[in-house]
């Protein structure tokens, strides 16, 4: 790994993103869906919730569990094998002929994308061993995404407009097969750990916390909270959340190693990743249900509309990537999150006065402040851990910003569950406002746990 060339440095690089690339692109791009999703299957918000959430749901459940497989068979393997599984999940959705077809097909493209962002991040973790190319590299994987989620909503709504919606899906059928032929080219085998336990126990046991935690969220919004299914789904949560960490706390190799979160550049960025994308992919689905039921706006439309928040996220990804290491990891997510903070609070008088250009400014801001902040807690949670442990980071960070977006989409949708323009709007506000709090919340954990020296990334990492 030490004498790979620039060239298959570059070709690795580009694999890694375009994984990136694709599990990402199916969240933009099905948000532009919604009002067709919800013309063809006539469906209620909360099983638009339930398409967006059953893949988000089985991402965040099998993230952990996924690093520690790259770190026990080898990144490029449990690479090329997410590779596989998210395209013919992809197909899947592509031909999905009912609702319950397209969500299992969902659930399906979820499990590809849970072996695919850990392991990216530990083939370029493994590659690029000087501090200041892995933060470029960190940084452009960053940007990837942000280039995904800028371009899905305008490309999903080209698709939909032209073809249908199916096309969205179908669209990754030869990303997919790019990624796996320049994977298997270029990438190096990647150093194993045969006997790296998976803690099958505690999977399934976090997998179903999980679960009774997205199926209370999301179905209070068609049933309300004095449901006696959803008091039942909370009690569940509680308890198997209670028995998971008891498990993870006596097994001799835990899915989710508890000692951890006594590393506090690990812990304080895993809190900051699940608050960013609560607020950020909650305010996108709100966005998505405002502009194309309150707003009436097409497919393309939409797509356009999230350009400035979108967009943003290119510039300010690769931004952070070079900043990084220069001002130090505490004083670029405060700024991100206090930046991002200000943006949704400048949301509201484009709410008063329902006008879009006055939402053009406070959508570039926030988006621009998440940009600022996710690279730069992703670079704090690699390097505060051993080479070893960059899959287990990995997977720990992302799954907390999946169980953020989550969380994000099912409690703002609950928020604005009502499409009648004055209580829908009345949602709207609120989501903002919790918006603007949580992020000055994160800012206060990266106050505390975020290293702000320079060279941290060398001091952190030798730890």
């Amino acid at each position: 790994m030490h004498n790979q060339s620039h060239r298959q440095l570059r070709f690795i690089q580009f694999a890694a993103c375009l994984g990136f690339i694709i599990v990402l692109l199916d969240v933009s791009v099905v948000n532009v869906a919604l009002e067709a999703l919800h013309i063809k299957f006539h469906t209620k918000i909360n099983n638009l919730q339930w398409i967006v959430n059953a893949y988000a749901l089985v991402f965040a459940a099998l993230l952990l569990t996924a690093g520690a497989l790259g770190d026990r068979l080898g990144a490029k393997r449990v690479f090329m094998v997410g590779f596989a599984i998210f395209t013919l999940g992809s197909a899947g959705c592509g031909l999905a002929p009912t609702l319950s077809a397209l969500i299992t097909a969902r659930v399906v493209q979820g499990l590809g994308a849970a072996l695919l962002v850990p392991a990216s991040l530990s083939l370029l973790r493994q590659v690029f061993l000087d501090d200041e190319a892995r933060s470029r590299a960190v940084g452009w994987w960053a940007a990837s995404g942000g280039i995904a989620l800028a371009a899905g909503p305008v490309i999903g709504g080209l698709l939909i407009t032209s073809i249908g919606w199916r096309s969205i899906f179908l669209i990754n059928l030869p990303l997919g097969l790019l990624g796996l032929w320049v994977v298997g080219r270029y990438a190096p085998t990647s150093p194993v750990q045969p006997t790296k336990s998976l803690d099958i126990t505690g999977q399934i046991t976090g997998a179903l916390t999980l679960a009774a935690l997205t199926i209370a969220l999301t179905e209070a919004s068609s049933l309300g909270w004095e449901n006696p299914l959803i008091a039942v789904a909370f009690a569940c949560f509680v308890l198997l959340g209670t028995v998971f960490l008891w498990l993870e706390a006596r097994s001799p190799s835990p899915m989710l190693p508890l000692s951890l979160f006594r590393n506090a550049p690990l812990r304080s960025a895993t809190i900051i990743g699940l608050l960013a994308n609560l607020t950020f992919y909650g305010t996108v689905f709100t966005l998505s249900l405002y502009f194309q039921f309150i707003r009436g706006f097409t497919p393309l439309q939409t797509g356009m509309a999230f350009l400035p928040m979108m967009g943003v996220l290119v510039v300010f990804n690769i931004t952070a990537g070079r900043l990084v290491t220069k001002v130090g990891a505490r004083t670029l997510a405060v700024s991100g999150l206090l930046i991002s903070a200000c943006g949704y609070a400048l949301f509201l008088p484009g709410i008063v006065v329902a006008s879009y250009p006055l939402l053009v400014i406070p959508m570039l801001i926030a988006g621009g402040g998440t940009a600022l902040t996710i690279p730069t807690i992703t670079n704090a949670a690699l390097a505060a851990v051993a080479g070893k442990q960059a899959g287990i980071a990995s997977g720990l960070l992302n799954a907390s910003r999946q169980i953020g977006g989550v969380i994000g989409v099912a409690l703002f949708g609950f928020l604005v569950r009502n499409q009648q323009p004055t209580f829908f709007m009345y949602g709207f506000e609120q989501v903002v406002i919790v918006s603007a709090l949580l992020l000055l919340v994160a800012a206060g954990v990266a106050i505390q746990g975020l290293p702000a020296r320079k060279g941290w990334t060398r001091a952190v990492g030798r730890q």
